[in-house]
């Protein structure tokens, strides 16, 4: 899992918001909130949008997992 929707929430930012923001469909954003694996441009994009760095990538993201199974 991820913490995607908890930090969207956090910052009170609808699904479409982060979308419009990383440059990504609000499908993509409902896929990767379920748990469903992303391609790495596609977590950077996520990650930046949330206003936080590449390095806090496994504040967003599980370890161990990356890019499409």
């Amino acid at each position: 899992m991820n913490n995607v929707r908890r930090l969207r929430e956090e910052q009170l930012l609808t699904k479409a918001e982060l979308a419009r923001m990383a440059g990504v469909s609000p499908l993509t954003v409902a896929r990767i909130e379920s748990g469903l694996d992303c391609r790495m441009d596609t977590q950077r994009k996520i990650i930046l949008a949330l206003g936080l760095t590449p390095s806090d990538r496994f504040k967003v993201f599980a370890r161990g997992r990356g890019g499409r199974a």
